[in-house]
């Protein structure tokens, strides 16, 4: 029996932002009346409340009960969950299928925990397969952007003049 093949690679398409006026200026841009959204590091509510009015349904996790606690008080009409961002199985048991991830987690900004949030993303996008994952991080801002894709017109070699069109 040959081997059977991997299932194919999603398709998610990232965008990093620096702070949260980046961050929240995306949503018009990104999110769609059909979407689910999941807003993860949600802390009060201020950007899943922002979100809610664009798309169909949008849902927001923190790692902190307190913070949750306060959403919910805030922000009675919108659902909140005590998840903390790596319990895949508790955002699975959420039965949703998220169309988009907005990721803020303040924590995760520094360099030091850039692989941590790569591991959070690649996570997020082989198990939700999410369309767009939007993430809050000077960090992986400022790393995409030294970023180029092998094979891109960036990386292909320069053309190399001939001793020939030297001497004409």
């Amino acid at each position: 029996m040959p081997p059977s093949k991997p299932p194919p690679s999603p398709r998610t398409r990232y965008v990093a932002t620096r702070g949260v006026q980046e961050y929240r200026a995306t949503i018009p841009h990104t999110v769609g009346a059909d979407d689910v959204v999941l807003e993860v590091g949600c802390e009060w509510g201020t950007t899943t409340e922002l979100i809610a009015p664009h798309c169909r349904e949008v849902l927001g996790i923190d790692v902190s009960p307190a913070c949750i606690e306060r959403a919910r008080q805030m922000r009675p009409s919108i659902r909140f969950e005590a998840i903390d961002a790596f319990d895949m199985r508790s955002i699975l048991a959420l039965g949703r299928e998220f169309s988009k991830v907005y990721v803020d987690m303040s924590g995760f900004s520094g360099y030091a925990s850039l692989l941590d949030l790569i591991s959070l993303l690649s996570m997020y996008t082989h198990v939700l397969a999410p369309d767009t994952i939007v993430v809050k991080s000077q960090s992986l801002k400022q790393f995409a952007r030294r970023c180029v894709v092998w094979g891109s017109p960036a990386t292909q070699p320069k053309p190399q003049r001939s001793d020939a069109e030297d001497s004409s």
